[in-house]
C-alpha cells in the first residue's frame, strides 16, 4: 500500500535534483563568465604564476587525491592514480610552461599571430581518470586565459570537487578570481546539458562515454570530445619479444586499464606467436583455456552486449573470481584466444581492465587488417600500437591505421598521452573524423585559444599595383580627373568666401569643358629658385615621375598638392618652395 506514494516521492526527489542541477549549472556559468572578464586581461607573467601555483599544489596532493579517487570509484590502483595526477600536474605543466598565450604569440614578419581566450570552458570529467583529468583541464583552461566549470561524474564527485578546491585555493592566492574555477556539486545529466548548452559557454571539453560525447557535439557549441579506445597492438616478427610483452603488460595493467589508450587486443605475427605466448606467461599473464575464456567472456558483457561496468578498472583476480575461474596467485593479466571481432566475440570489445584478446596473423598486411577491424568495432580514430625493429614497417603500418596515434615500441597507455613519447602531454585524446571528433590532436592549451592573424601583403594582385611610370596620355587623363575634383571642391569653397587674389597666370590646355594647367617639371640646375615658375597642381604621379627622372618640383603656397603627393614628395625631398 505504501509503494505508490514512495514511488512518487522518489520521482519528485529526482525531478527536484534535476532542477537544482540545472540552476546550479546556469549560476556557475554566469559567475565564471564574469570572472572571465578579469582573467582575459591578465598578462603572461600573472597567468604563468597562477598556473605554476596550481601545478605545485596538485603535485603536493597527488597521492591523497589518487587515494580518494580509488576509494570513491573502486577503479584502478591508488599508486597508479597518484602517478597520473603527477603526470597531469607536473609533466603537462612543464611541457606548456613556456607557451605564449597572451598577446603576440608568433611573428613571422608577413603574418603576426595574436592569441585570444575563448571564455567559459565546460569540462566534463569521467570516473575512470577523475582527479588527473580535472587537474589537466583546469591547468590548460587557465593557461589559455579561460575560466572553467567542471561537471563531475556522479560516482567521482567528491574527489573531483576536492581537486578543484585544491587548485582554486592556490590560484586565488596568486590573484585568480574565485569564480574562475568551479565544480558542480549536484551531479545530474540535466545539469551537464544545461552547462554545455548555456549561451555563455564558449567551448566544451568532453571526456566520457560515447553518449556524452555525442551530446557535447550536438549542443551547438565548439566541442572537443573523445571516443572509446579499444586499442590493438601488432607484434611484428622483427620485434624484441621480451620488451614487447613487457610494454604491453605495463600498458594494460597500469591503473587496471582505465586509461582509454590502454592495450585491449594483441595481434601477433605468426612466426613469433608461440614465443610471445610463452613470454606473457613468464611475465605474469595467465592464458585462459577455451572453457575459461568463455566464462570470463560472459562477465565482460551485459545482457545487452555492452561492457559490464562491474569489471572496469578491476584486477585480473577480481574478474576471474567474478567468472568463477581459478587462476594462479599474482596473475597480472588475463589473455584469451579470440576467434573474431564483433558482438559475438566478447573479448574483442574495449574492456578497460587488464584483459587481452589474442589474435594471430601472418605478416604485416594481415596484422594491419585485423587491427583495423578491431578499431572499427569500437575504437575508430583513437590509438593503435606496433612492436617492430623496422622503421619502414612501422610507417607502413601506421599509414593503414584509422587512428590518430600509432605508438611504436612503447606501452600505448603511456605513449598516447605523451608520457613515453614526444606527443603533447594530455589527458584528452582527440580521435579525428574517424571517431566523429573535431581534432585528432592531443588536446592542449592551444585548442582553447582563438588565434587572430595580422597578414601583410606579400603577393600584390595583378592590376592593382600602381605603375611608377605612366604613358603620357594616361597621365594627362588622370590629371584631368583630379583637376575636375579639385575645381569642384574649390568652386564650392570660393562661393562661400570673398574673392582672393587671382592665381598666377598660366597657359591652359584645352580639355573640353574643363581646363587644367600643366607646367614643365624643371630639373634642378642650380639656378636661383626666383627665376623658376612654380606649378599650380601636383599629383602623386607627378612626384613619382620627378623621382624617376631626378628632377625637382617647384611649388608656391598657392600650389595645390594632393595628400598622397605631399607625403611622397616630403619623403623624397622633391619639392622646392618659391615664396
Amino acid at each position: 500500500m505504501q509503494s505508490a506514494p514512495a514511488g512518487r516521492f522518489l520521482v519528485q526527489m529526482s525531478e527536484h535534483k534535476d532542477l537544482v542541477s540545472q540552476q546550479e549549472a546556469r549560476d556557475a556559468v554566469e559567475a565564471a563568465h564574469l570572472a572571465f572578464g578579469q582573467v582575459a586581461r591578465f598578462d603572461q607573467d600573472k597567468v604563468d604564476r597562477i598556473c605554476d601555483a596550481m601545478s605545485r599544489a596538485a603535485l603536493a596532493e597527488s597521492a591523497r587525491l589518487g587515494q580518494m579517487a580509488h576509494d570513491e570509484t573502486g577503479f584502478g590502483k591508488a599508486e597508479d592514480k597518484r602517478e597520473k595526477n603527477r603526470f597531469a600536474a607536473e609533466d603537462v605543466w612543464n611541457a606548456f610552461r613556456d607557451l605564449k598565450t597572451v598577446g603576440v604569440v608568433a611573428d613571422r614578419g608577413s603574418v603576426v599571430e595574436i592569441a585570444s581566450p575563448r571564455g567559459v570552458v565546460a569540462a566534463i570529467i569521467p570516473s575512470t581518470n577523475p582527479t588527473s583529468t580535472a587537474i589537466f583541464k583546469v591547468l590548460i583552461a587557465i593557461k589559455s586565459r579561460n575560466t572553467i566549470v567542471l561537471s563531475p561524474h556522479p560516482s567521482a564527485a567528491r574527489c573531483i570537487a576536492e581537486t578543484a578546491r585544491v587548485m582554486r585555493e592556490a590560484a586565488v592566492h596568486e590573484g585568480l578570481p574565485p569564480d574562475a574555477i568551479q565544480c558542480l556539486t549536484t551531479s545530474a545529466l540535466e545539469g551537464t546539458e544545461s552547462l554545455m548548452k548555456h549561451k555563455r559557454t564558449a567551448v566544451i571539453l568532453a571526456t566520457g562515454g560515447i553518449g556524452l560525447v555525442r551530446a557535447a557535439y550536438s549542443s551547438g557549441k565548439p566541442a572537443f570530445g573523445v571516443g572509446p579506445g579499444n586499442v590493438p597492438v601488432f607484434v611484428d616478427r622483427s620485434a624484441n619479444v621480451a620488451k614487447a610483452v613487457s610494454d604491453i603488460l605495463t600498458g594494460t595493467c597500469f591503473d587496471n586499464g582505465t586509461i582509454c589508450a590502454s592495450e585491449q587486443s594483441v595481434v601477433c605475427d605468426a612466426p613469433v606467436a608461440e614465443a610471445v605466448r610463452r613470454e606473457f606467461e613468464r611475465q605474469g599473464a595467465h592464458i585462459l583455456g577455451p572453457a575459461e575464456a568463455e566464462k570470463v567472456g560472459e562477465v565482460l558483457l551485459t545482457p545487452q552486449r555492452t561492457l559490464n561496468s562491474k569489471i572496469v578498472g578491476k584486477s585480473a583476480e577480481f574478474i576471474a573470481n567474478l567468472a568463477g575461474v581459478a587462476i594462479p596467485g599474482g596473475t597480472r593479466c588475463l589473455i584469451a584466444d579470440c576467434g573474431g571481432v564483433g558482438r559475438d566475440f566478447p573479448w574483442s570489445i574495449e574492456k578497460l581492465s587488464p584483459s587481452l584478446a589474442f589474435f594471430v596473423a601472418d605478416g604485416i598486411e594481415a596484422g594491419a587488417s585485423r587491427c583495423k577491424e578491431i578499431l572499427k568495432f569500437g575504437g575508430m580514430g583513437h590509438t593503435a600500437g606496433m612492436h617492430t625493429e623496422s622503421r619502414e614497417a612501422a610507417i607502413r603500418f601506421g599509414a593503414q591505421m584509422p587512428a590518430s596515434r600509432i605508438v611504436i615500441n612503447s606501452p600505448t597507455t603511456h605513449g598516447a598521452i605523451g608520457f613515453s613519447t614526444d606527443l603533447a602531454p594530455s589527458m584528452t585524446l582527440g580521435c579525428g573524423s574517424w571517431g566523429g571528433n573535431v581534432t585528432s590532436d592531443n588536446v592542449s592549451p592551444i585548442h582553447l585559444m582563438d588565434i587572430k592573424r595580422v597578414a601583410f601583403e606579400t603577393k600584390p594582385i595583378s592590376g592593382a599595383k600602381t605603375s611608377t611610370v605612366r604613358p603620357a596620355a594616361k597621365t594627362l587623363d588622370r590629371r584631368i580627373e583630379i583637376a575636375k575634383l579639385v575645381d569642384s571642391f574649390l568652386g564650392r569653397k570660393l562661393s562661400e568666401v570673398a574673392p582672393a587674389e587671382p592665381l598666377a597666370a598660366a597657359e591652359p590646355v584645352e580639355t573640353g569643358p574643363v581646363k587644367t594647367v600643366i607646367h614643365e617639371l624643371r630639373p634642378h640646375s642650380g639656378e636661383p629658385e626666383s627665376t623658376t615658375v612654380p606649378v599650380d597642381f601636383v599629383s602623386e604621379s607627378d612626384v613619382r615621375s620627378a623621382v624617376e627622372t631626378g628632377r625637382r618640383i617647384y611649388i608656391s603656397p598657392k600650389t595645390i598638392v594632393t595628400p598622397a603627393a605631399r607625403d611622397l614628395g616630403d619623403e623624397k625631398d622633391i619639392f622646392s618652395v618659391i615664396k
